[in-house]
């Protein structure tokens, strides 16, 4: 090929390199070790000014990093009682404390402003293998530290504050034995919207709830109450075709002090539905195949008789009921009774 071709030739193309214009000379490697050539060494005086922003150390990066985690926990945001709250996780650091702390400072001063002078309470528990640790944070100190002891209570043993912490916005644990899976950050999740919930005078009631003289009538307008004579009556009448069962639900102190009535059966009321239940074959009486049986239920004065006797229409035996007044009334009526010895 012609040196005329050469210059022809395209210098991208293929497999052919750009003509060299001028004189080629070669150079030894002594010649250029002795050259003028220098290569040119980094240091910070040979940045220019417009440079030394633009560098990216590791400090610049973990930064970074926590700003990111930081949007993510407020994208995950819900909201209770006009608080804002949420969880979200991150991968365990190999300091995850001094992390976290940057994490909270990020989620206090976000450029979008969108928690500025808002109330907030955040959790960011780290995973991994090992050890992790876990932030909760927040606008009020309060929330803070009553989020972080109802998180210590439910992951009992497995959450320890770190030493020398005040109590102000910032809180951070060491977690061991959790991994943080949909159940662990689900429970997370109830701790802050518990403590994002406004306080209310505890004094009050809250909505929704009923006295127990309230859930007691209601209890006994569902129930054909039997005084001690009819339920003696019942167990002896030939006529009625259902199994009648007399059951005394006092705890054993009760029965000691005050005497039982022959024949009736001994089921503490800790366990009575369980007993009566046909569906549970489990623990079920033999007797309790069928939803029918005449269960009269007594207890010593006839109060906690008549929610037992609910229970046990709620769970299909309509039959239930109970006894009036209890072991003291029956006892006063002059029918059978027994003392233990």
């Amino acid at each position: 090929m012609s040196a005329s071709s050469l210059h022809e030739s395209s210098p991208t193309s293929y497999g052919v390199s750009p003509a060299i214009e001028g004189g080629f000379h070669a150079l030894h490697r002594q010649d250029i070790s002795v050259s003028s050539i220098t290569t040119p060494v980094f240091s910070q005086e040979n940045l220019k000014e417009d440079d030394v922003g633009s560098l990216r150390t590791l400090d610049n990066v973990r930064d970074q990093v926590a700003s990111h985690v930081a949007v993510r926990a407020i994208r995950k945001l819900k909201t209770a009682d006009n608080n804002h709250y949420g969880v979200s996780s991150t991968l365990s650091k190999s300091d995850d404390p001094a992390f976290l702390r940057r994490v909270a400072a990020h989620l206090a001063s976000h450029p979008s402003g969108i928690l500025k002078d808002k109330s907030y309470l955040v959790a960011v528990p780290t995973t991994g293998t090992g050890d992790t640790s876990l932030l909760i944070c927040g606008s009020d100190a309060t929330k803070v530290q009553r989020a972080a002891l109802l998180t210590m209570s439910k992951f009992i043993g497995h959450i320890k504050p770190l030493p020398e912490q005040d109590a102000g916005t910032v809180w951070i644990g060491r977690a061991r034995g959790l991994a943080w899976n949909g159940y662990d950050e689900t429970a997370l999740w109830d701790v802050l919207q518990k403590c994002a919930q406004e306080l209310v005078d505890p004094s009050r009631p809250p909505p929704g709830s009923r006295g127990i003289d309230e859930i007691l009538e209601t209890a006994r307008t569902r129930l054909h109450r039997l005084l001690p004579h009819q339920a003696f009556a019942e167990l002896r009448d030939a006529d009625i075709k259902v199994p009648v069962l007399l059951v005394d639900i006092r705890p054993a102190a009760q029965r000691a002090t005050h005497g039982q009535i022959p024949g009736a059966m001994i089921i503490e009321r800790n366990v009575l539905e369980w007993r009566f239940d046909p569906r549970y074959l489990k623990e079920r009486l033999d007797i309790a195949t069928r939803y029918d049986l005449r269960v009269i239920v007594f207890c010593q004065e006839g109060y906690t008789s008549s929610l037992a006797a609910a229970s046990l229409q709620d769970i299909g035996l309509l039959n239930a009921t109970d006894m009036a007044g209890g072991f003291k009334a029956w006892k006063e009526e002059g029918l059978p009774v027994e003392l233990e010895t």
